[in-house]
């Protein structure tokens, strides 16, 4: 006796949590730039990363936020994703160290 897969609202789930991603990078990003505009050249090279890092993982998981089917990353998202989380949070790490804030 096989069970059918009842998906039921593990989808909408999985929506919910990728959008729950991408707002926190994007508060995360916002305050980054905000910290570091303050400080000069090396606060505007550290914003900057942070806004292009924030770019790669929006573009990542934009698709999986809003439904319209599976990335076309070939399975590399979260990876990718936590990499660049991790690249925030380093950035975020070179504020605090760097005093500024």
């Amino acid at each position: 006796m096989s069970a059918v897969r009842d998906p039921g609202l593990q989808p909408e789930r999985t929506r919910l949590s990728w959008r729950r991603t991408l707002l926190t990078l994007t508060v995360v990003t916002a305050l980054a730039v905000r910290l570091a505009s303050e400080d000069g050249l090396v606060g505007a090279l550290i914003a900057g990363v942070a806004v292009l890092l924030w770019g790669a993982v929006l573009k990542l998981c934009w698709p999986r936020s809003i439904g319209t089917g599976v990335a076309r990353t070939g399975g590399r998202t979260l990876p990718l994703v936590a990499l660049g989380t991790v690249g925030l949070a380093l950035l975020g790490v070179v504020l605090t160290t760097h005093g500024v804030g």
